[in-house]
Parts: structure tokens; C-alpha cells; sequence
């Protein structure tokens, strides 16, 4: 849903997860940012590997940093695979199958260098790709498929590099855990 100016808005929640009113997008990511519903997703192509995108850089949060295939906000109503759907499209030029929620309860905070904060209650989900991306490059700089393994040793080596969201939920998502914490995997 949009107000009427045309403006994209997103869903307000209470600390228990509960809608609680919408707000513009672009007045809702500060350095106080209110918690919010949005989503991940990650990527997987026919052969297995992950979709990782690197942000555009003029995004207002972690510009230019790694991280997950996209991610979104569903609109005041909208379902969320709609959702889902919706960003691969706008994002990446992408049409997905096999939309699953993964990770349902997936809730972070972090601050970014500029000091903009994400609060966000995020499901996340895992898709595959049916076909090519095409970024759109107000969002993606650019894209690489890689391997899961060879994610969690880059993710270990320079978690800096990634997106606090990604990192948190890599080890979730491919078994990354021992490899995050230097644990023999």
C-alpha cells in the first residue's frame, strides 16, 4: 500500500510483534528507528549456490556492503511472499520459485557506520531463482553465486564486509556456525 502521495509504506509493530500503525519508508530508517516488519531472502540457483549482492553505494544503510539476495518491506496488507515476489522483481529483475519461510522469528537491531539504525522483525525465506538477474541499480552494485561453504569462510574472515543481517543469519541458514565461531567444522 501507498499513501496518497505515492509513497511506499511500511508496518509499524510493538515490541511483541504486533502491527501497530505504517509509517512512510522514507521516514522510518534513523538513528531512532521504530520496530518494523520487513523480510529477507536468499537466493539459491539450480545447481545449489547462494545469490549475494553487494548494495548500491548511495543506499542510505550499508552502502556497498555484501549481503543476503535482497531484502524488503511488505506493504500494510500485502502477503508477504507477494512481498517477496514483488522485490526480486523490482530489485533484481528476477523471478523466483519456491518461496519458503525459513526462519520466522528472525528479529535484529544494528547501527551502521553513519549511525542510522535497522530495527526490524525480518522473516526470512529461501527461493530459487528462475532465471537470470537484472539489477537494478539503484539497489545492487553487483552480484556474485557463491558457494555456501566458501560464504561462511569469507563471512568468518571479514564479517565487516557483510551486512549485519547476513552474518546473523548465515549461521542459521547453511550451518554456519562452527565456522563463525572458529569451531572445527
Amino acid at each position: 500500500m501507498t499513501d496518497d502521495a505515492g509513497t511506499d509504506l511500511v508496518v509499524l509493530l510493538d515490541e511483541s510483534g504486533e502491527p501497530v500503525g505504517t509509517a512512510p519508508k522514507s521516514t522510518v530508517h534513523t538513528r531512532n528507528t521504530p520496530l518494523h516488519l520487513a523480510f529477507s531472502c536468499h537466493v539459491l540457483s539450480p545447481t545449489g549456490q547462494v545469490l549475494v549482492t553487494r548494495r548500491a553505494l548511495h543506499k542510505p544503510t550499508w552502502p556497498g556492503v555484501w549481503t543476503n539476495s535482497f531484502c524488503g518491506h511488505p506493504r500494510p496488507g500485502e502477503p508477504m511472499v507477494d512481498a517477496v515476489h514483488r522485490r526480486a522483481e523490482t530489485e533484481l529483475g528476477l523471478r523466483i520459485d519456491d518461496v519458503r519461510l525459513v526462519l520466522g522469528d528472525f528479529r535484529y537491531r544494528a547501527v551502521d557506520a553513519s549511525g542510522i539504525v535497522e530495527n526490524e522483525h525480518c522473516p526470512v525465506f529461501t527461493a530459487r531463482a528462475a532465471g537470470d538477474p537484472h539489477p537494478n541499480p539503484d539497489e545492487v552494485v553487483e552480484f556474485r553465486w557463491v558457494d555456501a561453504h566458501d560464504l561462511g569462510a569469507s563471512l568468518r574472515a571479514t564479517p565487516w564486509a557483510f551486512s549485519p543481517w547476513l552474518v546473523l543469519q548465515a549461521e542459521h541458514l547453511y550451518g554456519l556456525a562452527p565456522l563463525m565461531t572458529g569451531a572445527p567444522a
